[in-house]
Parts: structure tokens; sequence; C-alpha cells
């Protein structure tokens, strides 16, 4: 899978106190809808920043698409439509032209605008905002016409800082599926957040950063595999618990048993290491074994985990799911 943004050792300052980027290194394969996940204040924006061009590094280097976003400006910006956390609209402006200025400003020939102009409000489903005034629009659709204005270019990357910040719950899901809908149509996708239940159902990769240090970065499911090596299964069962426990407990991969007999449904927990097949062969000796089970299913890790596993040490090696060093240009802005 080809790299479409990369960052080494990337380091941002203000003043002589605050170190907001500690030698970040990144990677965002092509293709993905990466979560960009930390707390306030940890180093989210101005890493976006810097891909858009918008802030210098200190020192270190990152490329948009193989263009140094130092040496290159203006060719990362082309490949990259940018939403701030806090963006700015013209509410004297309806919102057709509201496109349309973003358009013509990235140079869009006008012949190809007004076509573009419906398809971006079809595909966030604008059409019938088109005559509006920016003005009288509710914040859910102003945040839908501002990620149709980051692709009036059609760039290849879209940057987004907290774009669910504020929204209603109706409209947060609204997003999440145009998330999705983008990336069906060719679209890599870097999203910030520090609530995770906002990307949880949406990201196939995520990064962890905290202190200005990337904590954790890959696909999602390797990173929950490297977390948690083994998994635990839940065993609701009519049968007696402590004849299951000590039915299971000696069987190859098994490394622990619990038994809940108080639970609404009485069960047993049981960690396991082995691979799928495995895993079938313990439910197969379990009933072959005479058990009445009503219920049998692994627990699984989400974002909220991942997040809270990693934060635990902040001093935590990076964790990356990438294997093979990148040619990078080896030039660095100045300090």
């Amino acid at each position: 899978m080809s790299i479409i943004v990369e960052t080494q050792n990337l380091t941002r300052s203000y003043g002589a106190t605050t170190l907001a980027l500690d030698s970040l290194n990144l990677q965002i394969p092509q293709g993905a809808i990466y979560g960009f996940i930390g707390p306030n204040g940890a180093g989210k924006t101005t890493t976006m920043r810097i891909l858009t061009t918008l802030l210098l590094p200190n020192s270190g280097a990152a490329w948009v698409e193989g263009h140094s976003v130092v040496k290159h400006p203006k060719a990362v910006r082309k490949a990259v439509g940018f939403m701030p956390d806090f963006f700015g609209v013209y509410d004297s402006m309806k919102s057709w032209e509201y496109l349309d200025f973003f358009a013509a400003s990235y140079g869009v020939p006008a012949a190809r605008r007004q076509r573009m102009i419906g398809d971006l409000l079809d595909l966030v489903d604008l059409s019938h905002k088109r005559d509006e005034y920016v003005m009288d629009l509710s914040r859910g659709m102003k945040q839908r016409l501002s990620l149709a204005r980051t692709m009036a270019h059609d760039p290849a990357l879209l940057i987004l800082d907290e774009p669910a910040s504020g929204l209603d719950p109706r409209a947060r899901v609204e997003l999440r599926e145009l998330l999705k809908e983008l990336r069906a149509l060719g679209k890599t996708i870097m999203i910030s957040s520090h609530i995770l239940t906002e990307l949880a159902e949406v990201c196939t990769h995520i990064g962890i950063i905290e202190q200005g240090r990337l904590l954790a970065s890959g696909d999602v499911a390797t990173i929950i595999r490297s977390l948690q090596p083994h998994r635990i299964f839940e065993v609701h069962l009519l049968s007696d618990l402590e004849e299951a426990a000590n039915l299971v407990r000696d069987l190859p991969g098994v490394l622990d048993v619990r038994t809940f007999p108080e639970a609404t449904s009485p069960m047993i927990e049981i960690d396991y290491e082995g691979d799928d097949s495995s895993v079938s062969d313990l439910l197969a000796q379990l009933i072959t074994s005479g058990m009445r089970i009503t219920h049998f299913a692994g627990q699984h890790s989400d974002l909220e985990d991942i997040f809270l596993h990693v934060t635990e040490q902040t001093m935590l090696p990076i964790m990356t799911t990438s294997t093979a060093e990148q040619s990078v240009d080896k030039n660095v802005a100045p300090k």
C-alpha cells in the first residue's frame, strides 16, 4: 500500500517552553481513514497545520504525495483539502457562491465550476440549500458545506480537524456516513478528534498522540492484536459452571478461566491464546462434553480500550504496522 503522508522527526515548539511536536514519525496509507487521536493540546492541530503548509516545522520533514511541505508548498496545497477546527464562512454568500468562490481560488475553470458545484452539493446533501445564504444554515449544514469546499479542487487527501465539534447526534451520524462515501470515491482522510466514539465506527487506521509524541500508529486490527495477544471469550451456560471451567482449564491455549455464577446469565470467561481453528475446537469440546451453551462470543477492544492502554505510559515506544523503510528526501526546513 502506497504512503500518501509521511513525516520524519517532525518537531515544532512555541516559544522556549512549549514543545508541541517531539520528533513525530508518521505514515498514512493511501485510501485510509486515519483517526488522529489525542487529548486537547496533544499536537494534532499543529501536525495538520504543518501538513497543509500553514505552519513551518522547527526541524524534521513532511511530505504529501511525495511533495515536501517546505520545498513544494504549492504542490502540497493542490493535493490537500483542509477543514480547520474553526472555519470561516462568508455570511453574505449563498451556498453555491461560497463553493464557486473557493473553486475559482483554486483555479478551477468557470466552465467546470457550475457542474462541479451541483455535484458537491449533491454529495453533502445540500442541493435543496443551493440558494440559501450561508448565515441561515444550521451548524451541521455549515460543516457539510465546509467539507464540500475542501473538495472544490478534487484533492487526493482531506485533512479534517475536529469536524464533528458542536454537531448534534444526527449530524454526527450523517458526517460519518459521508466520510465512508468519500473513501469509497478514492479519497484519503485524516481526521482528528479527542472524542473517541466519533471515530470508532469509521476509521481504518489510527494514530495516538500525546504531549507531541506518537505513541501508536497503524491499522486498527493490528494495533488491537498487538495490545491484546490473547482473546477473552464469554460462555453463557445452563450447565454447571465449575464443571465447564474444569473441563476447559487444562486444554491447550487456555490461559485462565473465571466463573460468574451471580451474573444475570451465569457464565465463564476464558482467556484463550489460539487461532480461529483452535477456538472452533474449544467450542466443539464444550458441546460434545454435554455443556448446554446459550452464548459463546469473543470480547472486542474498541478505540477507548486502545487509547487507555497506550496512554497508561506516555513513554511507550512507537508501534507501527509499517515494516519497510520508505525512500524519503532527507532535507529539512531550517530552524
